[in-house]
């Protein structure tokens, strides 16, 4: 875990050395990421699973290497249940679609939890809108957790799907997603699980968690941007009819009618981006060359190292605190009389002090709207991070704060 192998970290913003902790948002790329794309470019471009001649056949080969490699650092018993997509958000739309279209009737009930990110909500909501379906949201209780009671009293002979984020994006709450899973299979109902924050800061296995589907984004784990996964258990991805139409996603076309192509290319119409998912392989490489123990223990040393700084500057309030947390620390700033401070406000001068950070609603307006603020500020980090890193995030906030007051 060299902060070498990331070439962005060594430039300045504004003239100061560049403290990047808007890590939920995207990660920075090792060189060998960035290598991995001009290689493939450079050496190897041609499209794939069409061609006779040598670069293409070497591409197709590389592309289902990447495959390959994906299923298994999420513990997919083949390759071919993993699909690839631009991102986590066209993975979930695609199930939406998918399973909207074969499973879903008026009346139908799918849940969702009160912690999702906007691409965990709006695509169900299209789908209960296009279907006549309802929308169930499990609860939080006082410490931001999800009541996991409410969601036993949600589960119906009408639920059809349950689809919960595996870490929520605003709090870094590890979600309580193997009892979810069990409780949905008790009653016959399948869980999707949106792993856009959990791979890639824990190891996940999708065999031992036995969810029905999950989903995750290239770009949160050191990977190129545009890629992304729906991986689904092969009994249920046979069910599902095609998103999209077009090339490679056929078995053969005739103005009678059109049959399918086997899994997972169904699912895949159209030129695939080879390229990140060659990219993305190198990546997840990366992350295991670094050791999961090595990366869990130095996240859970910064997370506990910022919430410790944090808490002893007066007027700093931080949501879930002392709640297992992965990579993600949401928080505000009071002044002294107990006025909010505006997290875009503060967010703007720690940029000016070379400070990347997010702010906002985060993509998850339910959530911010429950909180009753109008924004948080977010720290996230990744494996590069440092305690110095912390301890200059956190001279700049008091800096700011004192501006701000």
């Amino acid at each position: 875990m060299n902060r070498s192998d990331f070439p962005i970290l060594a430039r300045q913003v504004h003239n100061r050395p560049l403290v990047y902790l808007d890590n939920a948002a995207t990660s920075q790329k090792p060189q060998v990421v960035i290598d991995a794309v001009t290689e493939a470019y450079t050496t190897w471009n041609a499209n794939i699973h069409r061609g006779t001649h040598h670069l293409s056949q070497l591409a197709t080969a590389k592309h289902e290497q990447a495959r390959a490699a994906l299923a298994q650092f999420i513990g997919a018993a083949a390759p071919a249940e993993v699909l690839f997509t631009r991102g986590t958000t066209e993975a979930i739309n695609m199930l939406a679609f998918c399973f909207g279209e074969a499973f879903i009737t008026q009346g139908d009930e799918i849940i969702v939890s009160a912690l999702e990110h906007h691409s965990n909500i709006v695509p169900w909501q299209m789908l209960c809108q296009r279907k006549q379906a309802v929308l169930k949201v499990i609860p939080l209780r006082d410490d931001l957790t999800l009541d996991t009671d409410a969601f036993r009293s949600l589960l119906s002979p009408r639920t059809k799907l349950v689809s919960v984020a595996h870490v929520s994006n605003v709090l870094g709450i590890i979600n309580p997603v193997q009892e979810i899973i069990r409780l949905a299979h008790a009653q016959g109902v399948p869980v999707c699980i949106d792993g856009a924050q959990s791979a890639p800061h824990m190891p996940v296995n999708v065999t031992d968690l036995d969810c029905d589907f999950f989903a995750c984004s290239a770009h949160k784990m050191y990977g190129p941007t545009g890629i992304g996964l729906l991986y689904g258990k092969q009994h249920w991805l046979e069910q599902l009819p095609p998103y999209q139409g077009g090339g490679e996603m056929i078995e053969h076309v005739r103005w009678s009618g059109t049959t399918y192509n086997t899994l997972p290319y169904r699912f895949e119409a159209g030129t695939p981006d080879y390229v990140g998912a060659y990219a993305w392989g190198v990546a997840v490489q990366y992350i295991l060359d670094c050791g999961w123990q090595r990366i869990l223990q130095h996240e859970q040393d910064l997370a506990a190292y910022a919430e410790e700084s944090l808490a002893r500057i007066p007027g700093v309030h931080i949501y879930a605190g002392r709640q297992p947390k992965a990579g993600v620390l949401s928080l505000n700033v009071y002044t002294p009389q107990g006025t909010l401070i505006h997290p875009f406000d503060l967010g703007t001068l720690l940029d000016h002090q070379g400070v990347a950070v997010r702010t906002g609603h985060h993509c998850a307006e339910p959530l911010i709207n429950h909180l009753g603020v109008p924004g948080t500020l977010r720290i996230s980090f990744g494996l590069y991070n440092t305690r110095e890193d912390i301890d200059l995030f956190i001279a700049a906030l008091q800096r700011a704060m004192q501006m701000l007051a």
